[in-house]
């Protein structure tokens, strides 16, 4: 007992075997009929029980690796022996029973680790206790069971027709969940239906009448009940699918909601919308188009199907005027948002919808041009809500059979052309709606919707207003010859029949469904059988239009992903070949370029130095003013009779101009030096290399733009007049630097004003000698007139040196008489008009020769110019006159670089971003077919990846 507590016994068991092997070793032809050997066969006998209970020990236990004791070898000994035999047996079924410990301790070791496994796995696992307390509970579920319970409990009408094809498969599928109710411990008893036994006493054929008559009672109610639960259960699941949405991952839900695969679809056709290229590549995506006459009904089915009032409310007038692209999709937040806006209305708040109705009439009438009555322009808004079926609508404007006042005159047409536009794509579901309410001879919309479907493959019908149908109707029936499509000549994939509401503006979503409903629960219609369930109510129907919606998206998709895939080969062929060594810039891009360039020409304004602005500011002014200064001024005053009177007559003549006209023409004279630099900057970059000609109007048009916006600061009009002002009050010339200044700046202009007068009488009296024989060049009589009555003039000339500047009548009569007497005839203002330049050739000389006298003067003139020396008061007023177009230049320039450049450059970017929303500015602008092909290709490319985006996403949902 203590080897084999100890472990040591099996070792002892073998060596005792492998003494004794030799003794069990015998063969049935040694064995003899002697007591000597038969004493040896019962020690050998008793040898082998005690072999084998070495060997049972054995099996229990696992020889070492490193212990090289063999198991004990047994040699059976050929006996007849029964009990041998079984020893045998006993063995063999030991050597077998070893592999169940293996087995044994595989299964323990494999469920450790399974469990090890298993508590790792559940640890990282997400906590969702927080789902209790939205599942149902048990009660909730005994309910739902009992109510399946009744519902199979009426199920013993005679199986004919309809419902011969439907109760086995409803009778299997109750059956099915009894079933697994009363599996998981949850007992229901059946009851029999009441009413289904009568009295014996009755006639079996009334009896049999009745029977079926309560049955098909009881049959029509389990399935308003039946049509509850489904509703109750689904309006728990919309609530279950916010709770999730608002409790679970917000930020993949957030993610998901920004990029869902309703709104990837909506993206694609709003960049189909208004796309146009030369390959006729048309937009033949799917989308739900909503058609039907006016007041029929459309937009309230819109509006049930997006369970919200969100379009403009009227009585009998027609409130669609513009296509409205409605994208229905799901989210936890009931929320409306156009396309172009981040405001998003809640529309569980009347507020919210009020606004929201208001901004859809409101761009309806902006889209609409003037003179018209309808739009083609598409308005784009998205609808979100928990429970919407994700869907594309397109709500049209309403059929109309008569043109009323106030309307355009092809407004019949319009509408007409865009229904049979939108209709015409051969993937678009017809929602065509027809009213209820009026009769169907008076029909427009199903001959025009029969015309362009023929088949019905892609029509669904609806009779909306059904609850005014049936009370006005005296044949019951004809609403069920439309629903069957038996009354209209048009073929539909399905009909339905919905109620809209009551005819109150005011009723909210959830009043017209429940009014739908009890209307339906309560119609002779429906509880006749005329109507099926699965046609009734707008529920039904935008289940079955979703359904349709998405099988249309997935069987028509691909083909239009290839479509545009070869639009954008065929776009970028012409590309390369007609414009190789350029960059596919659309409009915008090269708005932008243009942009860059005018703006680095408005900066290099500031670049200019002062010394060129006052330089340019001071010789556009002096051009201005020497008219003035010559005619209205110094002419007047260098006739005066003495130095007093001069300087009176300048002085009264320089102080009304200053106050008058002088600031306002240095203004002027501001504002086109600024656009003279300006514009020689612009065309200093238009001659660059990298200049592309194609900016030329984009910038062009700009900077006359801006330049007609600009205007002086009322300011600076204000400061330079009192500059100027002050400026030519001062008669003291400082030094005598300035004195020779204003001597030089008088002989210059004296200079530049005798070569004008002596080209002016070149003018009058012809060519002289020298051209006439170099240039073969004649005078005309009026010429050799004129070179006649000058040689008199001059005559008057010379014999009064300080004449006047006008001709006495004496003169004129003289001077006419005396050319009478050469055969020459000339009137009073032929002289008078021949006097005028011959004078003022002879004033400037005059005037000239004493600047030279007085370049030397300043002396005399620090001494108050005495009677000995020269009279020199005209340099005087040349030097006021030269020092305030100095000042005036000065202060313009100040002006210009501190203030006016800075206010240009900020009208320029007002300007180029005016343009930049202005699509039809920019397509003037910038023209051509480089620049609509680069549009072209830029849409088509973005259409694509689109496209492949919404595939990859469809595919992955499926």
């Amino acid at each position: 007992m203590n080897r084999l507590v100890n472990g040591k016994f099996g070792p002892c068991c073998s060596q005792v075997l492998k003494h004794r092997r030799s003794l069990v070793r015998y063969h049935p032809e040694q064995i003899c009929h002697t007591a000597r050997q038969s004493s040896i066969l019962k020690h050998t006998m008793h040898e082998r029980t005690l072999q084998i209970l070495v060997l049972r020990y054995s099996t229990l236990t696992r020889i070492n690796k490193f212990d090289a004791t063999p198991r004990p070898k047994i040699v059976y000994i050929r006996t007849q022996n029964p009990r041998m035999v079984a020893g045998v047996a006993v063995r063999a079924v030991s050597r077998l029973l070893k592999l169940r410990y293996l087995v044994l301790g595989g299964a323990v070791a494999g469920g450790t680790t399974l469990k090890v496994k298993y508590e790792a796995w559940k640890e990282k696992f997400p906590d969702l206790s927080w789902m209790d307390e939205y599942m149902p509970d048990s009660e909730g579920l005994r309910g739902a069971v009992s109510g399946f319970q009744k519902f199979i409990s009426h199920f013993n009408l005679p199986e004919k027709g309809w419902l011969k094809r439907n109760v086995n498969s409803i009778k299997g599928f109750v059956a099915d969940s009894s079933q697994a109710v009363k599996e998981s411990g949850i007992h229901i008893t059946m009851k029999a239906p009441e009413g289904s036994s009568s009295s014996s006493s009755k006639d079996p054929k009334r009896e049999e009448w009745d029977r079926l008559e309560q049955q098909k009672e009881e049959f029509l109610e389990a399935q308003l009940r039946y049509q509850r639960e489904i509703e109750r259960l689904e309006r728990e699941n919309r609530q279950l699918k916010k709770a999730l949405l608002l409790k679970g991952d917000r930020s993949s839900f957030s993610r998901r909601e920004k990029k869902s695969l309703i709104d990837m679809y909506s993206e694609v056709l709003d960049e189909l919308s208004g796309y146009d290229n030369s390959y006729n590549t048309q937009d033949h995506l799917p989308r739900v188009v909503v058609v039907g006459d006016q007041s029929a009904g459309k937009t309230s089915v819109l509006e049930m199907v997006a369970q919200a009032r969100i379009f403009p409310r009227g009585s009998g007038e027609m409130m669609t005027r513009s296509p409205v692209k409605v994208t229905l999709s799901e989210g936890p937040q009931h929320v409306a948002q156009f396309k172009d806006s981040d405001r998003q209305f809640d529309l569980t708040q009347e507020k919210e919808l009020v606004a929201l109705r208001q901004e859809i009439e409101l761009r309806m009438k902006n889209s609409v041009k003037d003179g018209q009555t309808v739009s083609s322009d598409v308005i784009s808004l998205s609808v979100r809500g928990p429970g919407i079926q994700r869907m594309v609508l397109v709500d049209l404007p309403g059929i109309i059979s008569t043109v009323t006042s106030g309307m355009a005159a092809d407004t019949k047409e319009s509408i007409h052309d865009m229904l049979t536009h939108y209709m015409s794509n051969p993937n678009a579901i017809i929602l065509c709606i027809q009213d209820g309410a009026i009769d169907a001879e008076r029909s427009i919309v199903t001959e025009l919707v029969s015309d362009i479907d023929k088949e019905g493959k892609r029509t669904i019908f609806v009779l909306t207003k059904v609850d005014l149908a049936e009370k006005a109707s005296t044949n019951p029936n004809r609403i069920k010859q439309i629903l069957d499509g038996k009354l209209f000549p048009m073929k539909a994939l399905g009909y339905f029949a919905v109620v809209t509401g009551k005819g109150n503006l005011n009723d909210s979503i959830d009043d017209i469904r429940k009014y739908e409903q009890e209307f339906f629960r309560g119609s002779e219609l429906f509880r006749s059988g005329s109507l099926k369930p699965s046609q009734l109510t707008t529920q039904n129907l935008s289940f079955a239009v979703s359904d349709i919606f998405w099988q249309m998206v997935r069987g028509s998709i691909e083909q239009q992903a290839d479509t545009y895939k070869a639009s954008r080969f065929n776009l970028e062929t012409e590309w390369k070949n007609n414009f190789p060594r350029l960059r596919e810039l659309d409009r915008d891009e090269l708005f932008d370029k243009a942009r860059g360039e005018l703006l680095d020409v408005t900066m290099a304004l500031g670049e200019i130095t002062p010394k060129h602005w006052e330089d340019a500011i001071s010789k556009l002014l002096w051009k201005r003013v020497s008219n003035h200064v010559f005619k209205n001024i110094y002419l007047p005053a260098a006739h005066s009779e003495d130095a007093g009177a001069f300087n009176t007559r300048v002085d009264i003549e320089l102080r009304n101009w200053a106050e008058q006209q002088l600031s306002k023409l240095s203004v002027e004279v501001g504002l086109q030096t600024l656009q003279n630099e300006f514009g020689t900057l612009v065309e200093q970059d238009s001659k660059k290399n990298d200049h592309d000609v194609i900016y030329d109007d984009v910038i062009s048009c700009v900077q006359t733009e801006s330049l007609s916006r600009h205007s002086w600061l009322p300011s600076n009009k204000e400061n330079l007049r009192v500059i100027q002002f002050n400026t030519l009050e001062d008669r003291s010339v400082h030094d005598k630097q300035q004195w020779d200044a204003a001597v030089q700046f008088m002989e210059g202009i004296l200079q530049e004003k005798m070569k004008e007068v002596d080209k002016n009488i070149n003018e009058l009296t012809g060519p002289s000698t020298t051209e006439k024989w170099v240039y073969w060049k004649s005078q005309s009589q009026e010429q050799n007139d004129r070179c006649k009555t000058k040689e008199e003039l001059d005559k008057i000339i010379q014999s009064d040196v300080k004449h006047k500047d006008t001709l006495t009548p004496d003169e004129v009569t003289t001077v006419r008489r005396n050319l009478f007497m050469k055969n020459v005839e000339v009137d009073d203002k032929f002289v008078q008009e021949t006097w005028n330049p011959i004078y003022r050739k002879h004033f400037l000389q005059r005037s000239l020769n004493l600047a030279q006298e007085c370049r030397k003067g300043f002396f005399h003139y620090q001494r108050g110019f005495n009677e000995t020396g020269p009279q020199c008061h005209d340099i005087v007023l040349f030097w006021r006159i030269q020092r305030m177009l100095h000042l005036t230049s000065n202060a313009l320039r100040q002006q210009i670089v501190n203030t006016e450049v800075r206010r240009l450059e900020k009208e320029v970017k007002e300007v180029l971003d005016d343009f930049m929303e202005d699509e039809k500015k920019k397509k003037k602008l910038l023209y051509g077919r480089r620049v609509e092909l680069a549009e072209e290709l830029k849409r088509v490319r973005r259409i694509q990846e689109k496209l492949e985006d919404f595939i990859a996403a469809l595919n992955k949902e499926k």
